[in-house]
């Protein structure tokens, strides 16, 4: 596994890390406690040290399940973790002073944790990042030594370009993949320019990019594969990149012919994302523990040269941006 620095920082972590959005057990499908503590293993055995989790997923239990994984393996481990979507009491309720300390308490035992290596917004609405306040209670909590680092996760251009404004910002969690490729020329310059570190999610596009989905394919009712194919209950692009399923796998066709010989799809499309010196690490999710060390291979995998670069960002242009719903 190859390490990168974090943005600016001098800590190094893992370029391939592993999302926990899957371990909360309730937006895609069930994943028992075994399961879970199986994959956070096989992908520190591959040598993952990245860890992004948030304390809505599953309403505590992924945070909760990265704590028990922490106690049981010793390592050099980078935990992320998110506040600002818990459900309880809610937006905007969860970005006051009060309340941004509260959650923060709360991830901290429920990871086992003194400090947090990187605590982000969570996709908090542009209205709030814009008034600012929400960084200010950041930076108070840097002072105290509650978290060591903070960040945002975003879902546009917008609310990027509003977190890069903020001093003391660490990084930028976007949406970013073969069929995503905005950030490369809205922000990733500033990111590279100000040692903003950028954490990539969605790397396979909810698992498209790994190119085995069929017409036929289902998800459990508790997968937001199925309930959130057109932003039923968060942002449209969150699920299938915003392309919706049938869509999705129209352009997943027309890309085949592009991945090398040699590779599969989705070492094609996660070393795609790697390829851009602003990522410090992606953090595609893994449903068992065959997936997390498929995943964290990529590392291995050598750049994709740059003529097929250039085909691609044509292939988005003409074929997958259009065709994209909500923010960019």
């Amino acid at each position: 596994m190859q390490t990168r620095k974090f943005g600016g920082d001098a800590a190094t972590v893992s370029e391939v890390g592993l999302g926990c959005w899957q371990l909360g057990g309730d937006q895609w499908g069930d994943v028992s406690d075994a399961d879970a503590l199986a994959i956070l293993h096989a992908a520190a055995d591959a040598g993952t040290t990245f860890l992004d989790t948030a304390d809505v997923y599953g309403a505590g239990r992924s945070e909760e399940l990265v704590g028990r994984f922490l106690k049981e393996r010793k390592g050099d481990f980078f935990v992320a973790t998110k506040l600002g979507r818990f459900p309880r009491p809610g937006l905007p309720e969860n970005c006051t002073p009060a309340n941004i300390r509260a959650h923060t308490e709360a991830s901290l035992k429920r990871l086992g944790v003194e400090a947090l290596d990187l605590t982000q917004l969570h996709c908090v609405p542009l209205d709030i990042l814009e008034r600012g306040e929400v960084f200010e209670v950041l930076r108070r909590l840097k002072q105290e030594g509650k978290i060591r680092r903070f960040g945002a996760s975003v879902e546009s251009t917008a609310e990027a370009k509003v977190c890069l404004a903020q001093p003391g910002l660490a990084s930028l969690q976007v949406i970013f993949n073969v069929f995503r490729q905005t950030p490369i020329t809205s922000f990733f310059p500033e990111c590279r320019q100000k040692g903003v570190a950028v954490i990539v999610r969605l790397p396979l596009a909810s698992g498209l990019l790994a190119g085995k989905y069929t017409p036929g394919t289902t998800f459990a009712a508790n997968d937001h594969r199925t309930f959130n194919r057109n932003g039923e209950a968060f942002n449209v692009g969150e699920t299938f990149a915003g392309l919706g399923f049938e869509k999705g796998l129209e352009v997943t066709e027309k890309l085949r012919p592009l991945v090398p010989a040699g590779l599969t799809m989705a070492q094609f499309a996660l070393r795609w994302c790697l390829d851009f010196p602003e990522v410090a690490t992606i953090i595609p999710g893994a449903r068992n523990p065959a997936q997390a060390k498929g995943n964290a291979a990529a590392s291995d995998v050598p750049p994709l040269s740059a003529e097929l670069h250039a085909r691609l960002q044509d292939f988005f242009a003409a074929d997958v941006k259009p065709l994209v719903r909500g923010p960019d």
